[in-house]
């Protein structure tokens, strides 16, 4: 069932890929520029350790940073609602849902809250074992992403839920998504180790500032956010409103 969720999520892209482009494109140039700029930006001094930007230039990057994160969850949301509503994007943008966009925000930063306090307490017991032996922290540290995507998966539902304006509490979305936990704990290892295989033409190539890597990164990463929020929206479809994967 993870592996089905998994394939499922990433066919809803692809086969409706012109109403993705129409959801996501031009919100995501926003995201874009904001990384050509960070990718163009003066890095921190060697020898002084002082950033080299002006002040000015540190404001636009700031703002540019704030846009990018509302075009993020613009996309999200408009997403969302096509697959669970059907609802249409207006030419290359999605319906503004402003009520629903801040409330998508607020759910992020508290599962954000939430999993990064769990993660780093069992991060410092385990990593505090870990180091007692040689060659574990790696395992550990693989374990640790692991148990947060889980954990994400498990609470995450109340995302969709927020984009539709729905009320759905961490509990229920536990409650929910232990119908089955199994399939949940596949699919964070399978979404692991996709990221991972993503990432290997970075880690091979060994350089992760050069223009190439930039643009494959740009490229790769819309693919990624947009099965990652349809990933989402599969697991609320299913579990929450019942309906079939097959």
């Amino acid at each position: 069932m993870g592996w089905k969720i998994f394939v499922h999520s990433v066919r809803m892209v692809l086969d409706n890929l012109g109403a993705a482009l129409r959801v996501s494109l031009l919100l995501y140039l926003v995201q874009v520029v904001n990384q050509v700029i960070v990718y163009a930006s003066p890095q921190i001094g060697a020898a002084s350790g002082e950033p080299m930007q002006s002040p000015a230039a540190s404001f636009e990057l700031l703002i540019m940073m704030i846009l990018a994160l509302i075009a993020s969850l613009w996309i999200a949301v408009g997403w969302h609602r096509f697959v669970l509503t059907g609802e249409q994007p207006r030419g290359f943008l999605p319906n503004w849902h402003g009520t629903a966009i801040m409330s998508y925000l607020g759910r992020s930063i508290m599962i954000g809250l939430l999993l990064g306090l769990g993660i780093a307490v069992v991060a410092g017991l385990a990593l505090g074992l870990a180091t007692a032996v040689p060659g574990l922290v790696g395992v550990v540290v693989f374990g640790l992403v692991g148990l947060a995507s889980y954990l994400f998966f498990r609470i995450g539902l109340i995302l969709p839920a927020a984009a539709l304006g729905e009320r759905l509490t961490l509990r229920e979305s536990w409650q929910a998504s232990g119908q089955d936990d199994k399939a949940i704990l596949v699919l964070a290892l399978i979404v692991m180790g996709a990221r991972l295989l993503i990432e290997l033409p970075a880690m091979i190539d060994g350089s992760t500032d050069t223009v190439v890597s930039l643009i494959y990164g740009i490229v790769v990463n819309w693919f990624v956010t947009m099965i990652g929020i349809s990933v989402l929206t599969t697991l609320y479809g299913h579990f929450v409103e019942g309906r079939s994967i097959d």
